[in-house]
């Protein structure tokens, strides 16, 4: 099963996972995420990006479920195994390169592949009651491919303290963790993010696309590099007719006349 609900309101485009109460992601529901998030950067009524997995877990991460079944395949379903993590991985990076701002509305717990997609977004939204973790180590392996995404936002200590013990964190230490952006009451949760998404869907623009990329690729780059990089998109910036010219301020204006 690999149902993802696909709605759009005012710029903001909410993907919503409803294939169960764990929202696995399966091989379908990867490709279902990668084929809207990949649409969504080239679909100019789109300016914001939403993923809700709703209820008291957000994601459990990859169908283990289907992958016991594919054991049966050929080879213990090795090109199954290899879609499977080579496809996620596609998908992780698009959403995590989206020209879109992407927001995560979390309200349960996401536990490997699921946090690996909520770090993948650039804001995210907790409520008090969800919790995270890496839980891979427990069964005798390792969350090694949800480390990468978590890893990029995470603090080393913390990363390695999640994919060592597998414990599963509340809200309040994944905000410390650099995992969370807010964590807010349940109740509240929902007005906040849509007030979050309609605000940065009400100002979202093409330059603002170009600025959110080249913000992006200068945090991987040398300090010297990285001034390069932003002077030359903040000069397209001003430089492009779409973007008004500053207002003066008041007195300033007066001055000028």
């Amino acid at each position: 099963m690999s149902t993802l609900t696909e709605s759009r309101a005012g710029g903001i485009l909410t993907l919503t996972l409803e294939n169960g109460v764990a929202h696995p992601l399966s091989l379908g529901m990867i490709r279902a995420l990668h084929r809207a998030i990949t649409g969504a950067q080239t679909d100019p009524e789109t300016r914001v990006i939403l993923v809700h997995g709703p209820g008291r877990i957000f994601s459990a991460g990859h169908d283990l479920k289907e992958i016991a079944a594919h054991r049966a395949d050929p080879n213990r379903g090795a090109a199954y195994i290899r879609a499977l993590f080579e496809e996620c991985a596609a998908m992780m990076q698009a959403l995590a390169t989206s020209r879109k701002p992407t927001l995560a509305r979390v309200e349960g717990l996401a536990t490997a592949a699921g946090l690996q997609l909520i770090a993948s977004c650039d804001l995210a939204f907790l409520s008090e009651n969800a919790r995270v973790c890496l839980p891979g180590v427990k069964r005798g392996g390792f969350c090694t491919t949800p480390a990468v995404g978590v890893g990029r936002k995470a603090s080393r200590a913390a990363l390695m303290e999640l994919v060592l013990t597998g414990a599963e964190k509340p809200a309040d230490w994944a905000l410390r963790a650099g995992l969370a952006t807010e964590v807010l009451p349940e109740a509240e949760l929902a007005g906040r993010v849509a007030e979050v998404a309609e605000t940065l869907a009400g100002r979202f623009s093409p330059i603002s696309e170009d600025g959110l990329a080249a913000t992006r690729r200068q945090l991987e780059l040398p300090l010297d590099q990285a001034y390069a990089l932003a002077t030359e998109a903040m000069i397209g910036h001003f430089m492009d007719p779409a973007l008004p010219d500053p207002i003066l301020p008041r007195k300033n204006a007066a001055a000028a006349e």
